[in-house]
């Protein structure tokens, strides 16, 4: 006879994480305090940097703008600036592989400085549209020629005097405003860029940080950004805290295994990225932040995570929609529905729930999931569409599942989580 769907055995499954964790540095972070430091005056030190396939391109990008960037023996970076307008126009392709979230940012950076540069990708990223950051950034004077819709490689024609941007952006995109800031500060007068809704400012904090002037104001549903151009830039150390979404797939883990009793140490909480531990939290998780402080422009903390009986919960628009995988994965393990509103990218999560065999439902933008509060069957094979975030959930819905849950492609989560498989295998004990 078989066992009862809810006490079915499950040998691939751990008997709960305990350990204490340090999680891999934040990405955003990684590349921007790359950039800055290569326009600051004098040396800038960074430790945590998430030393990750495309965060090391973009160290690569900025030698071949002219700043020394090396990797000292106490695990540490150092990067001598060049100071503002003072990168050099590289001999050869900046070739940033898999770095999607930087190649926004180097747009801005070479727009204002007179220089013609060459930036390519993967075979991944240049299938990227990147025209929504030439448009924006034409307005600075700069030139560039590319593939249709604006595809790498694409020629960047940079300027001796930029113009400050007025930007109206389209959508929400931290790196779309970071790119219109980082052109602004070769710009004088100051740049404006206005978005719809919030985005994760990181590059406020670091741009602070570094010296620079920066205010931030609501701007009816949106905010203002506004930054002074120009400024003396200054090195400053730079100490990364770990990575929010990867800190929010060991959370989610711990939360669905019974037993789970983990601490993730110097946890990056910039309030734009807390949405997914706010709505984990409304659902019952038992997450405590111990030691919150302020340190290098970034609000960190260390977070207690244990094992919690979750429940459904109506999660607003923008709540935490770049981790919304991760929050229906959660759900599928909660009892009772949760609706999780205005996403993106509903289809392909609800085909992961699908592959686990969990009941949902698609209505509109609006993705609903019934969990039972048990383990849900799990089984099933997950296309992750090369997408980090797919298919490190789909890995924790598989912890909580009864039988296993597989991935077509595990390569994007090495890059986006080094070492992931390490840290599981290391907190766990297996059943």
């Amino acid at each position: 006879m078989q066992a009862p769907p809810d006490t079915a055995p499950k040998p691939h499954s751990v008997a709960g994480l305990t350990s204490r964790f340090t999680v891999p540095g934040d990405r955003s972070i990684s590349h921007l305090a790359l950039m800055l430091g290569a326009l600051a005056a004098g040396t800038t030190t960074i430790t945590g940097l998430l030393e990750a396939p495309d965060v090391l391109r973009t160290a690569a990008a900025m030698r071949a703008l002219g700043a020394t960037v090396e990797k000292g023996a106490d695990g540490s970076w150092r990067v001598a600036g060049r100071g503002i307008g003072g990168l050099v126009e590289p001999s050869d392709v900046l070739d940033l592989g898999p770095a999607t979230g930087a190649a926004p940012l180097l747009l801005g950076l070479l727009a204002g400085h007179p220089m013609l540069a060459v930036v390519t990708g993967d075979a991944a990223l240049r299938q990227q549209p990147m025209r929504y950051v030439t448009d924006a950034l034409a307005g600075t004077g700069a030139r560039f020629a590319s593939r249709a819709g604006g595809r790498l490689p694409l020629v960047v024609e940079g300027v001796a005097e930029p113009l400050p941007l007025d930007a109206v952006l389209p959508v929400a995109s931290a790196e779309l405003k970071a790119a219109c800031l980082l052109a602004g500060l070769c710009a004088r007068g100051t740049t404006r860029v206005r978005e719809p809704a919030g985005s994760s400012d990181h590059a406020e904090h670091l741009l602070r940080h570094f010296g620079a002037t920066v205010r931030v104001s609501p701007d009816g549903t949106g905010g203002l950004v506004e930054l002074d151009g120009q400024p003396e830039l200054v090195a400053a150390a730079v100490a990364v805290p770990g990575d929010s979404f990867a800190a929010a797939v060991l959370v989610v883990a711990a939360l669905l295994v019974p037993g789970s009793d983990i601490t993730l140490r110097d946890v990056g909480l910039n309030p734009q990225h807390a949405g997914l531990f706010q709505a984990l939290r409304e659902m019952g998780a038992e997450i405590t932040e111990q030691a919150p402080r302020q340190q290098g422009g970034s609000q960190l903390a260390h977070l207690q995570v244990r094992a919690s009986a979750l429940h459904g919960i109506d999660v607003p628009e923008g709540r935490a929609a770049d981790a919304a995988p991760l929050l229906a994965t959660a759900a599928a393990c909660a009892r009772g529905t949760t609706r999780l509103r205005g996403l993106g990218g509903a289809s392909a999560i609800a085909a992961m729930l699908a592959a686990a065999g969990i009941r949902h439902e698609v209505e509109g933008n609006d993705l609903l999931v019934h969990g039972s509060g048990v383990p849900p069957q799990g089984g099933g094979l997950v296309e992750t569409q090369m997408d980090h975030r797919l298919a490190l959930s789909a890995l924790v819905l598989g912890l909580a599942a009864r039988r296993p849950v597989r991935v077509d492609d595990s390569a994007c989560i090495e890059a986006a989580f080094p070492g992931f498989a390490g840290l599981i295998e290391t907190a766990a004990d297996r059943a």
